[in-house]
């Protein structure tokens, strides 16, 4: 079996993007979709199988593990650390908004949570006047650019949110959740940042001040060739040549080149990193999960360390395409 028929045997989260990404199935505009499923007519095999994303599979297990104010919880984790990285991963599995089930659980949680303000205590409360709406943040700009990613993908772009991220990016281009104590920005934290604000481009539309802080983010990834230090070279972080999923805040190099796939950027200086990419391919055409961040999930993502990881799989497939196209 090639890596392919694997991803296309699997999850729909995962098969529908195997064969958006990585087949030559066209995209299908989102109105002609809805007309299509609408009228019960023939829909493309890709977009037929995102419509069962959240009803069958992962997506149907986590939309029905919501809880009714809203959240997800896990008993060991804060209830803000549950919702938000659950609702991160129905991102990363191209769940449809549009959907009728999807919108409902995003209406359930954006009218019943908000976050806490009391100083030096984050969680989601009831809403109280005063109160900072779901999709509006709170202070750290990590979090705050996962929220950012949300609220574009899911129809809730904030700009005041994303208006706070750009006056937080620090001189050398990145961000940082302990500036201004720190000065120098944190691939964590950068990572985060921007994919919020490319996703609140998407649904925003352009903008200059935007495209701007984006295009500095990023110049600090790539003056580190996305892995290392600026001043000496070295492996700033060896987890960052961990390939981890489900994504939380860490950073590692496949998120990097999937964002900059997304964000369609190509630069010569990705090249060492793809190598490195290429390098980490099993021979039978996989890729193995390194890390699970999936510790404040409310049940762990069906993959395990070690062994071969369709997400990954999914992702460093579709970076490779991508970059080879270019």
């Amino acid at each position: 079996m090639t890596a392919l028929d694997w991803l296309l045997e699997s999850d729909p989260a995962i098969c529908w993007q195997a064969m958006r990404d990585l087949t030559e199935s066209p995209p299908m505009p989102a109105a002609v979709e809805t007309i299509q499923q609408s009228n019960n007519s023939t829909i493309q095999p890709a977009f037929a199988n995102r419509a069962r994303i959240p009803h069958e599979g992962l997506g149907a297990k986590i939309l029905s593990s919501q809880q009714p104010n809203g959240s997800w919880l896990r008993t060991d984790q804060p209830r803000w650390a549950s919702t938000l990285v659950t609702m991160l991963l129905l991102r990363s599995m191209g769940i449809d908004p549009a959907d009728a089930t999807v919108d409902a659980a995003v209406v359930r949680l954006e009218t019943s949570l908000c976050w806490d303000d009391h100083p030096g205590f984050w969680d989601l409360r009831p809403p109280t006047p005063g109160g900072n709406p779901f999709f509006e943040g709170e202070e750290e700009p990590c979090i705050n650019g996962g929220v950012l990613a949300l609220g574009g993908y899911f129809g809730r772009p904030s700009s005041s949110l994303a208006q706070r991220l750009l006056s937080q990016q620090l001189e050398d281009g990145g961000w940082n959740c302990e500036a201004p104590t720190s000065s120098r920005s944190s691939f964590h934290t950068t990572i985060c940042v921007l994919e919020g604000l490319l996703e609140y481009e998407r649904a925003a539309g352009p903008a200059t001040e935007i495209a701007a802080a984006r295009a500095r983010g990023e110049e600090y990834l790539l003056q580190r060739s996305l892995f290392r230090r600026l001043s000496t070279g070295e492996v700033a972080n060896a987890e960052f040549l961990e390939l981890a999923f489900p994504p939380r805040y860490h950073y590692d190099i496949l998120r990097a080149l999937d964002y900059f796939r997304a964000a369609n950027r190509i630069d010569p200086r990705l090249s060492e990193v793809i190598g490195i990419l290429e390098s980490r391919r099993q021979p039978d055409g996989r890729w193995l999960l390194d890390r699970a961040y999936d510790e404040a999930l409310p049940f762990p993502v069906a993959e395990t360390v070690g062994k071969p990881s369709r997400w990954n799989t999914l992702r460093a497939l579709r970076v490779l395409r991508w970059y080879g196209r270019q």
